[in-house]
């Protein structure tokens, strides 16, 4: 299961990240939905605001909000007031907003699906299946989508294993093995596709998944095959397992004449050749 997603409150984006194994959600994103503000940066200023007064009045509402990494609006991961469900629910409570009881219903549901998940992880898988099959994806790309999840879930237990630590170096990481694979970074590539908040590897083709999956899973067994301990170690083995995926698809472009890495975002081209609603 990805760390990072979005929930949808009526309508408004929720992003959410699993940190000490429960949901943790972004509090400015949060206040948005409760206030109607036109846009994140007044929703931050809300916040800001309201942080101070309850600071004020003695509440120890702030000091359980933690800054955690979530995508932002350009692209990159960036630090954001997170909190759980039980400080959501706090923060909902000094909100005034006609939205509130039924933001609270939202927030039990969502966290409940966690608990179920913890408990039975093939319900997450399953949900995931689900999500894809609604938006429109093949169970063909649906198979690979999800084999890909399961492969960079066992490097990133790699990663932390043998030293890994801040999540920039995940990200560096994950550039190397992008950038040896397919002659671009993820943000260079989500600009190619002309993508924002949206997750890369949900529009790629195919072949796309398919090298994206072999340069992750050779890191993995480089890892493994030599015990490789210490970000610049893990660094270089990134950079290896990453070429061997970039040599298979150089090869491969020679013979379909045409380049793997494709401008084209995968769900839209699907939806034009079927027909489905956006």
């Amino acid at each position: 299961m990805e760390t990072n997603k979005i929930a949808l409150f009526k309508g408004k984006s929720i992003r959410r990240t699993i940190y000490q194994n429960e949901w943790w959600f972004s509090v400015v994103d949060v206040v948005q939905a409760l206030t109607d503000q036109p846009d994140n940066l007044m929703a931050r200023k809300y916040w800001n605001k309201l942080a101070e007064r309850l600071k004020k009045e003695g509440s120890e509402l702030v000091t359980i909000c933690h800054q955690l990494k979530l995508l932002a609006s350009d692209g990159k991961m960036r630090l954001t007031d997170c909190a759980n469900p039980e400080g959501i629910f706090r923060i909902v409570q000094s909100v005034p907003s006609p939205k509130a009881e039924p933001f609270k219903r939202w927030l039990a549901r969502v966290g409940y699906e966690r608990i179920q998940e913890i408990e039975d992880p093939e319900l997450a898988t399953k949900r995931t299946r689900m999500l894809y099959k609604l938006k429109g994806y093949s169970d063909d790309w649906i198979e690979k989508r999800m084999r890909g999840i399961v492969i960079r879930e066992e490097l990133t237990d790699e990663w932390q294993k043998r030293g890994a630590q801040a999540q920039i170096d995940y990200e560096i990481l994950t550039a190397e093995i992008s950038q040896a694979s397919f002659g671009v970074t993820p943000a260079e590539y989500k600009k190619l596709k002309g993508l924002k908040r949206e997750n890369l590897r949900d529009h790629m083709d195919d072949f796309e998944l398919i090298f994206t999956m072999l340069g992750e899973r050779s890191t993995t067994e480089i890892h493994r095959t030599e015990d490789s301990k210490g970000f610049p170690k893990l660094k270089k083995d990134a950079t290896r397992g990453g070429k061997i995926a970039g040599i298979a698809r150089r090869e491969l472009e020679k013979e379909i004449r045409r380049p793997v890495v494709s401008k084209d975002n995968y769900l839209s081209k699907t939806r034009k050749t079927k027909k489905l609603p956006l």
